[in-house]
């Protein structure tokens, strides 16, 4: 790890990773034994990416690299493997534009994705990780892959990240869940990540046909609301989560809007997890 570091497939990309923190080899051995490890010597890399130490006077710090450029303010040791997983998000999402990316999770059943668009602290990937633990596919918890020219939703499945208070309602739904090491006391609070599912994995090179666009927020003790989301506004809504969809000019707004044509939309509103699993369950039910 600290030397030539690992190539490892997380599809549809491959990571070159090199580091020297122990934090970022438990992330590393804890969240990703089961993603293909390549060849070094011939392997393609589309991103050389690392996390190494800073020495100061006060406290140890680290610094993510991409290609040896230094993009961000230095973090605490103790956030490495947090930071290279911000930093591989924002490798994809800065330099990935043959796809449109969305800031979104995406999970699929019965062949038929549903696409969920929030900003922080909507309980988006508290959803996501529920979601993928009641038997849906998870084909990325933090950016939706838009093929613009198939229309189709490619799997990026990584772990899941989890924030605060969702890390112990997670745990405590699923005990045998496996999470990686926690960063305390970052800019998002406490974060840890959770290991994606087997079967999401496994199916990593089969894309996911848009079906269902929801717009998630948590809220506190609310009961469980949905509301169909009128077409023209959700078509907006998508546009100001994508990262990218503006560097594919024509294309990318009307890729987005065929996706919000073909998609049911909807406003929902939850609290209660077991209830907002149950409404889902509903939308596959129906096809």
């Amino acid at each position: 790890m600290a030397s030539d570091g690992v190539r490892l497939r997380l599809p549809p990309f491959v990571m070159h990773i090199r580091s020297d923190s122990p934090i970022v080899a438990e992330g590393l051995f804890q969240l990703y034994a089961e993603h293909e490890m390549l060849d070094a010597s011939s392997t393609f890399a589309d991103f050389h990416v690392a996390v190494v130490p800073k020495r100061t006077l006060f406290k140890p710090l680290c610094v993510f690299e991409m290609d040896g450029f230094q993009p961000f303010t230095p973090l605490a040791a103790g956030e490495a493997f947090a930071f290279l997983e911000w930093g591989m998000n924002w490798c994809v999402t800065g330099y990935c534009h043959t796809l449109i990316t969305i800031h979104s999770a995406v999970l699929e059943r019965g062949g038929r994705a549903v696409i969920l668009p929030a900003p922080p602290g909507s309980g988006k990937s508290t959803l996501c990780a529920a979601l993928m633990l009641h038997g849906w596919r998870l084909l990325s918890d933090e950016m939706a892959l838009l093929d613009p020219n198939t229309g189709l939703i490619q799997p990026a499945p990584r772990p899941v990240s989890l924030k605060n208070e969702s890390i112990g309602i997670i745990r405590k739904r699923a005990p045998q869940a496996v999470f990686g090491p926690v960063a305390h006391d970052t800019l998002k609070g406490t974060v840890a990540h959770m290991k994606v599912s087997s079967d999401s994995l496994q199916r990593a090179d089969v894309p996911a046909l848009p079906a269902w666009l929801v717009f998630p927020k948590y809220e506190a003790s609310a009961p469980l609301s949905v509301a169909v989301n009128p077409k023209p506004g959700s078509l907006m809504q998508l546009a100001e989560n994508s990262f990218n969809q503006h560097v594919h000019g024509r294309q990318g707004f009307e890729a987005l809007a065929r996706l919000v044509d073909q998609s049911d939309c909807y406003s929902l509103t939850y609290s209660q997890l077991d209830e907002a699993l149950a409404w889902f369950d509903t939308l596959t039910a129906a096809q």
